[in-house]
């Protein structure tokens, strides 16, 4: 029997190690192939729940610092402008349009990312 990871509170999904382990080298993978380094710094603004979890840890796992943004924070916007960062995992519509006024290049959605 698998142990569960996480519970979504929103949705009251659980995550077992499984499904944990499977999303994240998904997630990992496609981080590299968008041009993740070791190195470098992933703004992630995804709500606490198993997708925030999966994208933290691919994130790591492809050798980088994750640096989080909750989505209802209000300094998000400032954040995010000053974040040197060149890559983000969110699915906020304002974080998205934000990025457009930022360094970041390439904004992934836990879609695009299969967490």
């Amino acid at each position: 029997m698998e142990n569960i990871v996480m519970l979504d509170p929103g949705t009251g999904q659980t995550l077992t190690e499984g499904q944990r382990d499977e999303r994240l080298a998904r997630a990992a993978a496609r981080l590299r192939r968008r041009g993740v380094r070791v190195g470098d710094t992933v703004l992630v603004c995804l709500p606490v729940g198993p997708d925030l979890l999966v994208a933290a840890d691919a994130v790591m796992a492809a050798g980088a610092t994750v640096s989080p943004l909750a989505p209802d924070d209000h300094g998000m916007r400032e954040q995010i402008i000053t974040s040197s960062a060149r890559l983000m995992i969110a699915d906020d519509p304002r974080a998205v349009a934000t990025a457009g006024d930022s360094w970041i290049r390439v904004v992934m959605s836990t879609a695009e990312l299969g967490a």
